[in-house]
C-alpha cells in the first residue's frame, strides 16, 4: 500500500448558500432591535400621555379670545358668544365648539379659528353684509345679500341702503331669512350688483310678477326682468344709463334688445 505524503491535506467543499439569503442578512441588519423597539413605543405613549394630560388640564387653558374681521359692537357678541370656552384647553377645543356658538349670530356669515399657544383662541369671522333695508308698515329691518334677517332699525336710519316693501303678514325675526316674496329676491339680487359694483345709488326695489325692478336716485326705473344673467344685464345697462335721462326706464328683461322711454311714451329702442 504507497504511503500517504505529509503535505496531504484534507479538502474542504464550500457549501453553496441558499438563494436570497445576502438579502435577507442585509433586511436582519436594517430592523431595530428590540431594544428600540421598546424604546419608540415608550415615546409614542409618552407623547400621547402628555397629549391626554394637556387636554384635561389648564396648561394650555383659554384664558384670551382675540376676534378679527368685525367691528367693535360684533367683536364683543363673538366673545360674549365663546365665553364658555375660557379656561377650556386649547386642545380640548374644536370647530364644532367654535362654530356652532358664533354662527347663530346673525352678523356673522363664517367663522374659522386658529390656537395661538399657551393660552390665546384666534377667531375670524366673515361678517354679514347688508344690502336692502326691509319695510314692514312701520317696521325697518335690516337684512344682507343672503336674505338673513341681522336686525331691526330705527326707522329712517341706513339712509344709503335700497328699501323695499312686504306686506304686514310677512314674518320677520332676527337671525331669521326671508323668503323671495319678503325681501329674499331683492336681498340677492342687490348682493349680486354690489359684487359687480353698481355705482348708481338705489332708492327702493320692487320684486313680484313683473321681475326685478330698481326705482334709482336720479329718476331712472331699471327693470331687469327675470332676476337671472343679472351680470350679463348690468353690462347692458351700463352702456345704456348714460343715454336715458331722469323720468325715463331703460328695461334689459332681454339684453339683446333694451328699451327705453318715457314712462308716459311709448317704448323706444336705444
Amino acid at each position: 500500500m504507497p504511503a500517504r505524503s505529509k503535505s496531504a491535506r484534507p479538502r474542504v467543499l464550500a457549501r453553496p448558500r441558499p438563494a436570497g439569503h445576502g438579502a435577507l442578512d442585509s433586511l436582519t441588519r436594517l430592523a431595530p432591535s428590540g431594544r428600540s423597539l421598546s424604546v419608540g413605543f415608550g415615546l409614542i405613549a409618552l407623547g400621547a400621555g402628555l397629549y391626554i394630560g394637556a387636554r384635561s388640564t389648564s396648561v394650555f387653558a383659554v384664558r384670551t379670545v382675540e376676534v378679527r374681521g368685525a367691528g367693535p359692537a360684533d367683536a364683543v357678541r363673538v366673545r360674549r358668544a365663546l365665553a364658555p370656552l375660557v379656561g377650556k384647553s386649547l386642545l380640548a377645543v374644536g370647530g364644532d365648539d367654535v362654530e356652532l356658538r358664533v354662527l347663530r349670530l346673525p352678523e356673522v356669515a363664517s367663522v374659522r379659528f386658529d390656537r395661538a399657544y399657551p393660552h390665546t383662541l384666534e377667531v375670524t369671522v366673515v361678517p354679514e353684509r347688508p344690502v336692502v333695508v326691509v319695510r314692514r308698515g312701520a317696521d325697518s329691518w335690516l337684512v344682507s345679500g343672503r336674505g338673513r334677517v341681522l336686525r331691526k332699525i330705527v326707522r329712517g336710519s341706513a339712509a344709503r341702503l335700497p328699501r323695499v316693501w312686504v306686506s304686514r303678514d310677512t314674518e320677520l325675526a332676527r337671525g331669521g331669512t326671508v323668503d323671495a316674496a319678503g325681501g329674499g329676491a331683492a336681498a340677492r339680487a342687490l348682493a349680486v350688483l354690489r359684487s359687480a359694483q353698481f355705482e348708481r345709488s338705489i332708492r327702493t326695489v320692487q320684486t313680484g310678477d313683473t321681475g326685478l325692478t330698481l326705482f334709482l336716485h336720479d329718476g331712472v326705473e331699471l327693470r331687469f326682468g327675470e332676476p337671472t344673467d343679472l351680470l350679463l344685464k348690468l353690462a347692458v345697462a351700463r352702456r345704456a344709463l348714460p343715454l336715458v335721462g331722469s323720468g325715463s326706464y331703460l328695461d334689459v328683461s332681454v339684453p339683446q334688445r333694451p328699451v327705453s322711454g318715457s314712462t308716459l311714451n311709448p317704448k323706444v329702442q336705444p
